[in-house]
């Protein structure tokens, strides 16, 4: 009941009827319903939503849109306009996910089996589905989560059931796990969540989202790198997810709490009852920056080597033998921080607002690129040039290692901004110009996942 809505969008109205065509070309006849999830920018608030702390993300126009139709076939049938994503056809009573292989249909399919989970589906409706998708792949703007959100949002509604945005947000933040990804929940919150106009404070455990109003004369420009990164797969996510989580239980441990139980900095924090600061104070004084062996992790927390690789570390980090605790737990506490005080400054709307909370981007970009180490040579000359072409802030947006930027620019300097940042790192690369058109664009905030019933 939440997502029912009429063909009243005016930007969808070309993607509907374009996928409509091609849904009708490919199974011979028309769509029941359509389902759309939007990708989104993270303005601040980086790798900290799997530590429990706060993000700052806002929905972009740039989605993930299904056409479906309902069968009693028994069989799940996906499609997809864009030709190198091939059709992939699986029985509805026997989904397999296989996180060794991270194609683009598992991830459709992570979204279907946790709503089946969810609600204790004994069996699925078949359906027949188009995926047709705006969001550049591995850009840093959530394309696998908007396709996980797409897809449970498609099994709703296909096996006519109704949950609340904010379970189906928790749903499929847990079930993009099945692909092996241990992220926080920012990306599928976000995309159910989002409003138009307004940005988003996503705090978890319970979670909830708060209105966030971005100061007037300024805008936000998104450009891309052309590096692509994708997250499940590589280890590097969950290699950063790894080592907070021993930062974790290895400063419980020096504060003599019960550490086995501890996950996330962000419940340390809760347990000690103490500010940020003070949590940063405590990495200073019992984290050492030069990188930790496995034995020495063993022999702090006095564990085996085989407990810290059945207990902590997860399936693709197995072969990890060194972990730099000291630089990622800086980041995550200071990170945190920055969100609190980006906020805080959209709030009381200060006569300096948009240069305090430039200054907290480029803050955040230094803490991403030289203490968490997520960022890239592609994405620091991007940040370099956005700077230079008169953004009062620019950060990496995302995972890292590739993807985006996103900017702020005063009104009044955009044409010769985005004329600059052309000129200087999009023309001179053959590859670059040719992804320029769909690499650099302005967004606003945009509105959260909704079904369409056709007709």
């Amino acid at each position: 009941q939440c997502f029912e809505a009429p063909f009243s969008f005016l930007a969808l109205q070309l993607q509907l009827q374009k996928l409509k065509e091609a849904f009708r070309g490919k199974y011979g006849q028309m769509p029941q319903f359509f389902a759309c999830a939007p990708g989104r920018v993270n303005l601040i608030g980086e790798h900290i939503d799997y530590c429990g702390y706060a993000v700052l993300p806002m929905a972009i126009e740039q989605n993930i849109l299904a056409a479906v139709s309902v069968s009693d076939s028994k069989t799940i049938q996906l499609a997809n306009t864009e030709p190198k994503y091939k059709d992939f056809t699986v029985s509805a009573d026997g989904i397999f996910i296989d996180r060794e292989n991270p194609q683009w249909h598992y991830f459709f399919l992570c979204g279907v089996r946790g709503i089946q989970e969810h609600l204790s589906l004994s069996s699925l409706a078949g359906m027949c589905c188009m995926v047709d998708g705006t969001i550049p792949a591995s850009s840093g703007l959530s394309s696998s989560s908007a396709l996980v959100c797409c897809a449970g949002l498609v099994t709703m509604e296909a096996n006519q059931k109704h949950l609340s945005k904010v379970t189906l947000a928790e749903t499929c933040a847990k079930c993009e796990r099945y692909i092996g990804t241990e992220g926080g929940g920012m990306d599928q919150s976000i995309s159910f969540l989002a409003e138009e106009g307004t940005a988003k404070l996503i705090e978890f455990n319970p979670l909830r989202a708060t209105d966030v109003r971005l100061p007037d004369g300024a805008v936000f420009v998104i450009a891309n790198c052309c590096v692509e990164m994708n997250k499940a797969a590589s280890s590097h996510f969950n290699m950063r997810v790894v080592e907070c989580r021993i930062a974790t239980k290895m400063l419980a441990k020096a504060r003599g709490l019960d550490w086995s139980h501890l996950l996330k900095l962000g419940d340390l924090q809760k347990e000690l009852q103490v500010s940020l600061e003070q949590m940063l104070e405590l990495v200073e004084e019992v984290l050492h920056p030069e990188p930790y062996s496995r034995d020495e992790i063993c022999k702090t927390l006095g564990i085996s080597t085989e407990q810290l690789c059945e207990d902590i570390l997860s399936a693709n980090t197995q072969h990890a033998t060194d972990f730099k605790l000291y630089q990622r737990a800086r980041h995550v506490y200071s990170e945190a921080a920055h969100v609190l005080q980006f906020k805080a400054a959209c709030d009381s709307s200060p006569a300096n607002a948009v240069a305090q909370l430039g200054d907290l981007m480029n803050r955040s970009h230094a803490s991403c690129r030289d203490l968490y180490e997520c960022s890239c040579p592609e994405l620091d000359q991007l940040v370099d040039i956005c700077l230079q072409a008169g953004a009062v802030g620019s950060r990496l947006t995302g995972a890292g290692w590739g993807g985006c930027t996103v900017s702020m620019v005063p009104g009044e300097r955009l044409d010769s901004f985005l004329q600059t940042v052309r000129e200087h790192y999009y023309v001179p690369d053959a590859r670059r110009s040719a992804l320029e058109k769909q690499s650099l664009f302005v967004t606003r905030p945009g509105r959260g996942a909704a079904i369409f019933i056709e007709g």
